[in-house]
């Protein structure tokens, strides 16, 4: 089996890449059925040098490959018919900016295995850049607390070199006393915020005390949807119930956000569901958050200070909750919002790693084998959807 590393062509083309050289020499030496190569980019985060210096091949057509593989959407001329391609598709949500893409695979026979749609029998997604999107997205938050305040100077995350180095720069960080942060969501992009939230010795408390009590440390809470969303009808509430009927429910986050100084988002949103906390929310002085970081990142959406993404060069801007349009965010009673759309990119070289790792661990062996993980992550095959994505027919023949 030869699997190719595509060379990224979107544009702006991402630095990210599926596997790191060391990870290909690896994958080769444990697997000696397996040959990888890649096509040449100078803009990957490890040079085309350090793939050769651990063996690996540089080609430019891959069209001997079995399976190619990259992270961002493949522009349509940089497809191979009759091919697997693994990557970033965001077709699943029925984007209309890539509808010609999902058309173009459909029509070439490519079998279309996203990352995205790789899930274990429980539903549960295997991989993705979740957790750096966390990691970054926290640390980001903080810098946009010291930027607002003038308390501490943080360097920004894409000048700083590697993990070690941010973990680092975030000890800069000055909280006063009871401060108060609410944490949306349990997976991995919430996980990536509590490793932040930990190594400043953010202690987590119960939302009793979080509601109720004062403290001489800097706190946080972690809230599922169940959490900060409540049946309308006031009926019992249950997991299942609200993620099957979403307009039964209303936010119930407003009496935390009266209590916080800062919201970190790491949750999920579905389109059906409540607005979280609306610009009517930010408009009520009863609110105390001057910080957002949402790192969901859902445009005009459960965030209603969140009214457009920001980037990695320029990760915080002002929101001005009573024009509800944007404003500097150093005056008074405006709040700072970090809302970048591609944190992981921040530092693509350990980001791709700890993807590779996951892919190489949990991913590969199924690949191998073309066993039930892969299938239930393949959105077409052999020139049509297949069952589990049959919802796209629409989509793809509009």
């Amino acid at each position: 089996m030869k699997i190719g590393l595509l060379q990224e062509g979107k544009v702006p083309p991402d630095k990210r890449v599926p596997f790191s050289p060391g990870q290909c020499a690896h994958v080769m030496n444990t697997y000696p059925n397996i040959s990888i190569c890649i096509q040449s980019s100078s803009h990957r985060c490890f040079s085309d040098k350090e793939y050769i210096e651990k063996g690996i091949a540089v080609q430019e057509d891959l069209s001997d490959c079995d399976i190619i593989m990259g992270i961002k959407e493949v522009p349509l001329d940089m497809l191979i018919a009759d091919k697997v391609f693994l990557f970033f598709s965001h077709t699943i949500k029925k984007q209309p900016y890539n509808k010609k893409l999902l058309q173009k695979i459909i029509q070439t026979n490519i079998q279309l295995i996203d990352y995205e749609t790789l899930i274990d029998d429980k539903g549960q997604r295997i991989i993705g850049f979740g957790r750096y999107a966390g990691i970054l997205g926290c640390y980001n938050t903080f810098l946009a607390y010291g930027k607002k305040t003038k308390k501490y100077d943080l360097n920004f995350a894409h000048k700083l070199s590697s993990k070690k180095d941010l973990e680092k720069e975030i000890l800069k960080t000055i909280l006063p006393n009871n401060f108060k942060i609410i944490l949306t969501g349990g997976g991995r992009v919430a996980g990536g915020a509590v490793e932040m939230l930990e190594l400043l010795g953010v202690k987590k408390i119960s939302k009793s005390n979080f509601l109720e009590k004062n403290f001489n440390y800097p706190t946080y809470i972690q809230l599922s949807p169940l959490d900060y969303n409540e049946r309308i009808d006031a009926a019992e509430a249950c997991k299942h119930d609200f993620y099957s009927f979403p307009k039964q429910y209303k936010s119930s986050l407003f009496k935390y956000a009266a209590c916080a100084d800062m919201l970190i988002t790491g949750h999920y949103y579905s389109p059906n569901s409540p607005t979280i906390l609306s610009r009517q929310d930010f408009k009520n002085p009863l609110c105390k958050i001057s910080v957002v970081g949402d790192i969901s990142c859902d445009i005009d959406g459960p965030i209603g200070c969140t009214i457009r993404p920001s980037n990695i060069a320029s990760p915080i801007y002002g929101y001005n909750p009573i024009t509800e349009t944007e404003d500097d965010y150093q005056k008074e009673g405006i709040i700072v919002v970090m809302a970048v759309d591609n944190l992981p990119c921040s530092l693509p070289k350990d980001a791709s790693t700890d993807f590779g790792q996951v892919f190489i661990e949990k991913v590969l062996p199924d690949l191998m084998l073309n066993g039930p993980l892969v299938s239930r992550g393949t959105i077409a095959i052999d020139g049509k959807l297949t069952k589990r994505f049959e919802y796209l027919l629409d989509y793809i023949n509009s």
